[in-house]
């Protein structure tokens, strides 16, 4: 999955987001690879734009019950 480089935030390095299985995939500064599933198009479009890319996954993402995670191997990872 291609990942886009964020700016200006102090925990996510990189986002990238597959259309086909409504996924997004988070980089952060740490190394960890995280998978998210089902973001709509609409969602991964605001966290990218959103003021506060950190803030917005947090508030909106990763408080979720409703949202998988896993955990991505960075090894096996396209980037």
């Amino acid at each position: 999955m291609d990942r886009h480089k964020i700016e200006g935030s102090s925990n996510i390095a990189e986002v990238g987001y597959d259309y086909d299985n409504l996924t997004l995939e988070i980089k952060f500064h740490n190394g960890k690879i995280y998978q998210y599933w089902p973001i709509t198009e609409t969602g991964y479009n605001q966290l990218r734009t959103a003021p506060s890319v950190g803030s917005y996954f947090a508030k909106n993402i990763r408080s979720n019950s409703q949202i998988n995670v896993k955990k991505v191997d960075p090894l096996q990872s396209d980037n």
